[in-house]
């Protein structure tokens, strides 16, 4: 007698597990949990055998008999579905296997340990957003262009151009790393490059004429807010790191009586260490914060103390200076202002100069800079660069040392 649906829904646990059965061998199996699973039973070269058909109320009892139907079209075709089942089941696996998320994934895995952890979040985040949604799933050797382009095209069109040309170069990446594990042979994502609009560059503003570079160190000068913004708003324009570097610097990586800042790998950017050496003035900077915060792990802390300074205090501050830091001057672009004037003016080797703001320099003699880390020439160099902010700020009117 065939099942009804409501027959099923009554059907309550027992002891030991009992049968419901339909027709064309399929049964329900109703286990003393309360669980309830389709069964088919079938018989393959001889053999009685059976076949997994999913549980109730998940599959209903229409959508069973479409499945049992489907196994005994198998059955009369000469294919064994519990064979055919874990054939399939082997092919979805191995397809998720060679799937742009998987081998993105996998990517992202194997290269996080070389980023920052809000960097690796960051990656991870905008995949997950604008990249798996769409082309996830398909296997990154059957991925084309169009796949791509079409994603990255949402972005573009929400009018966030930079993301989209981020998203492309990540799939690229993901894409070359695919061929070189042997699960793709073409990469085919430089051909999209023109597809997307481009980018208007804009760089981070940056004060470069002297006489206004001496105003702002005098409005630094007189700063009245917390001592470590205070401190941070001195040491960016004589030091010109990047300023995550210095938000995130402890004190023991300062050796003051040697005159030297030790980055670590981990805390730069391009995952290099990295040596500053200090100025007379900077070291005086740091003897001065050293009583309030030298008990603590970071030179310049944020409240609490415990964690460093947020990376919106400096802008904040520069802001309060009544600086404009969309048009004027941000904390990034001591830095500009340092690498300009510092060639410009006091004529220093470019060389030097890129070394010193920890950038890749690449030249006509290969990898010769990379080999020396100019330690005499920067500290020659950082000293003249403070010595020259002195002067701007007391506006003497020199320009030149």
């Amino acid at each position: 007698m065939a099942l009804t649906d409501s027959a099923i829904r009554n059907a309550k646990p027992r002891e030991k597990p009992y049968k419901l059965g339909d027709s064309g061998g399929l049964y329900l199996e109703v286990s003393p949990a309360g669980g309830k699973l389709w069964r088919l039973k079938y018989r393959f070269d001889g053999k009685e055998k059976r076949l997994a058909l999913g549980a109730y109320p998940e599959i209903t009892l229409a959508e069973v008999r479409e499945r049992r139907d489907a196994a005994r079209k198998e059955l009369a075709a000469g294919i064994d579905p519990g064979v055919a089942k874990k054939a399939a089941k082997a092919a979805r696996i191995e397809r998720y296997a060679n799937s742009f998320e998987a081998i993105a994934r996998e990517w992202h895995e194997r290269q996080k340990s070389g980023w920052s952890a809000a960097n690796s979040k960051k990656v991870l985040a905008m995949l997950e957003n604008d990249a798996f949604p769409w082309f996830g799933s398909k296997p990154v050797a059957d991925l084309r262009a169009p796949d791509i382009l079409k994603a990255i095209s949402k972005v573009e069109a929400r009018g966030a151009l930079e993301s989209a040309h981020t998203i492309l170069q990540t799939c690229g990446r993901v894409v070359r790393y695919a061929i070189a594990t042997g699960r793709a042979e073409v990469d085919f994502t430089p051909g999209l490059r023109g597809a997307l609009t481009s980018v208007k560059v804009k760089h981070r503003p940056a004060l470069t004429d002297p006489a206004e570079v001496g105003a702002l160190l005098r409005a630094i000068e007189a700063y009245k807010g917390t001592s470590e913004v205070h401190a941070a708003l001195r040491l960016l324009p004589i030091i010109f790191c990047r300023p995550g570097e210095l938000r995130g610097a402890t004190w023991l990586e300062f050796d003051l009586d040697a005159a030297t800042w030790s980055i670590p790998a981990e805390r730069m950017k391009m995952r290099r260490p990295h040596i500053v050496p200090l100025s007379r003035q900077a070291v005086a900077i740091l003897k001065g914060i050293q009583p309030l915060t030298g008990r603590g792990e970071y030179v310049l802390p944020g409240r609490g103390g415990k964690r460093p300074m947020s990376d919106m205090t400096v802008n904040a501050a520069l802001r309060r200076l009544g600086y404009d830091t969309r048009e004027e001057i941000t904390a990034h672009g001591f830095r500009a202002t340092a690498r300009t004037l510092l060639h410009e003016v006091l004529r220093i080797d470019p060389a030097v100069i890129e070394h010193q703001l920890a950038h890749r320099v690449p030249d006509a003699l290969g990898a010769a800079y990379n080999r020396t880390q100019f330690i005499d020439e920067r500290r020659a160099m950082m000293q003249r660069w403070a010595d020259y902010l002195e002067e701007l700020k007391a506006d003497t009117g020199r320009k030149a040392a």
